[in-house]
């Protein structure tokens, strides 16, 4: 017989969605260096803070152990990703990126996104 090998999820920086809005984020970081001055506390600052969140409440989220809080965080992250597809896409608009980085960010988030849907339908056939 044989066994499936489950894989067990001893922390957050095992969930490969965690993982992926890092590098989502990192990735947020290094576009926004290239910004005007004048959007450093604009643009910049509410781009960064969107993206940063996002893996911070899915940490977040997985280490209250609770599959209901987990929900919620996983939620408010998927908010914070909808703000960064916004400011990404106003970015574009403002021609401060041009529609190859601002398309490819937007195709990172939407996987990112598919990510976080999946998992909040896993946690939720938990309950």
């Amino acid at each position: 017989m044989v066994e499936k090998q489950r894989t067990s999820i001893q922390s957050y920086r095992d969930l490969k969605v965690w993982q992926r809005a890092m590098d989502m984020t990192v990735r947020t970081y290094e576009i926004t260096r290239r910004f005007p001055a004048e959007e450093q506390y604009g643009l910049v600052s509410q781009m960064r803070r969107a993206a940063a969140s996002v893996p911070a409440n899915i940490a977040e989220g997985q280490a209250r152990r609770s599959p209901k809080e987990f929900l919620q965080m996983l939620g408010i992250a998927r908010g914070s990703l909808a703000e960064l597809e916004t400011f990404v896409s106003l970015s574009e608009r403002l021609g401060l990126i041009g529609s190859e980085i601002g398309g490819s960010v937007l195709e990172e988030c939407a996987e990112i996104n598919r990510m976080i849907n999946g998992l909040m339908r896993a946690l939720s056939n938990r309950q």
